[in-house]
């Protein structure tokens, strides 16, 4: 059992699996969320159980890499743009087999939890996750001389999908967001007991498959990854229109909501492969600073594109309820405007589109995108101690992908 225990003001200290952690959430995020506006006070930051990005999962001493200056990496100079399909064409019959294993795999014992879960998985996604995991196995594999996937490499890549699947039902609930990938969300298809309940048992049928891979390593990385994604929704809940939130402060709850299951993923299949533990450990800094640099992204382009363009709420939607990013951090730097009119909550009409341009004309979008480049340069800088292979080159790639998303 994992205990969950927080100290964020009018929530007790409770203790839940790791099955149930949604409610926890969901109980603390109500306390904030429930009204429109909250008292004016200084929030108490959040002080939960889950260690630092650089703590959470110590590892050992990391593989001796070239000392260099971290690689050069920046929207403009990345390669030609290049379609998601495309990046992930080599390991492409290993996606096509988990598509096909997924449904299954959620089980029949409930008509409409599974009709919930078929809902998400049917609307796609880019699979990245997953993606990443065979990547990983299939690179790290050559370094070991195995001739083949195992098992474990391909049932984890699936418990990683279930896991992140889960973790976005949850995350829609929570933000009351009426799309994801284009399609309307599951709770507003099923309602919102059903859709909690969906993401729990997701989560259920995922310990269960994980429980039986039999690594003791393996478990504890993703055990905690599933405690880190309630850590980062009560940090989150707790920090709503807070213009002292600092940049390292969004970054560990950008790691927990994130960049820990990417992390954990990479450097699980790199376990499975049974490399040395330097590599397991630059594997896991590749997915940490990928998940970091995606979410960096992902919140440049929420105030940026359109809802049509994001296939879900319209730009701007994270500001709107307080959730302040990368963006809008670097730019109450430089535009001391912006923190009144975020600390009203936006109760005058046109205030969220002013406080959208203070972020543009503040540099926000710009400062964001360099930090982005910094982190995609640490990742690339990670994938030095594997030897050079087309798998080696299509996680290099993923690096680049996400960063012309802001190019």
């Amino acid at each position: 059992m994992l205990s969950l225990s927080c100290s964020c003001p009018g929530v007790s200290s409770m203790s839940k699996t790791a099955l149930d952690w949604g409610h926890l959430v969901a109980s603390c995020r109500s306390r904030w969320h429930g009204a429109r506006a909250p008292p004016r006070r200084r929030r108490t930051p959040c002080v939960c159980l889950a260690a630092s990005p650089t703590t959470t999962q110590p590892g050992p001493a990391a593989v001796d890499v070239p000392s260099r200056t971290v690689p050069a990496v920046t929207t403009s100079s990345a390669p030609e743009r290049i379609s998601v399909s495309a990046l992930l064409e080599v390991v492409s019959n290993d996606l096509l087999n988990l598509n096909n294993n997924l449904k299954s795999l959620v089980g029949a014992e409930n008509p409409v939890l599974v009709s919930a879960a078929e809902q998400i998985f049917s609307a796609g996604g880019k699979r990245l996750r997953p993606a990443l995991v065979f990547l990983v196995s299939r690179a790290t594999a050559e370094l070991a001389a195995l001739p083949e996937l195992t098992t474990e490499h391909r049932r984890l890549a699936e418990i990683i999908e279930m896991i992140h699947t889960a973790s976005l039902i949850h995350d829609d609930v929570i933000d009351d967001s009426g799309m994801r990938r284009g399609k309307e969300t599951i709770h507003q298809l099923y309602g919102t007991r059903v859709a909690v309940l969906a993401g729990d048992f997701m989560f259920a049928q995922s310990s269960w498959f994980l429980a039986n891979l039999e690594n003791i390593e393996v478990i504890k990385l993703i055990s905690q990854v599933i405690k880190d994604f309630a850590s980062g929704e009560i940090k989150q809940a707790s920090t709503l229109f807070d213009c002292d939130v600092t940049l390292d402060d969004y970054l560990l709850k950008s790691y927990y909501k994130t960049a820990s299951l990417i992390a954990a993923s990479t450097r699980s299949a790199a376990i499975f492969s049974g490399v040395g533990s330097g590599v397991c450990e630059q594997m896991y800094e590749y997915g940490r600073n990928l998940g970091l640099a995606f979410q960096v992204v992902d919140d440049i382009l929420d105030l940026t594109q359109s809802a049509e363009q994001l296939g879900k709420p319209a730009a701007g939607s994270d500001l709107a309820k307080g959730n302040l990013t990368a963006p809008v951090i670097l730019a109450l730097r430089e535009e001391p405007r912006l923190r009144g009119i975020i600390e009203s909550e936006f109760c005058e009409p046109g205030s969220l589109a002013a406080a959208v341009e203070l972020v543009h004309r503040g540099g926000g979008i710009r400062s964001a995108r360099e930090l982005a480049e910094e982190k995609g340069g640490l990742a690339l800088r990670s994938l030095q101690c594997l030897p050079r292979s087309e798998f080696r080159s299509a996680l290099e790639r993923v690096v680049h992908y996400n960063l012309q998303r802001v190019r």
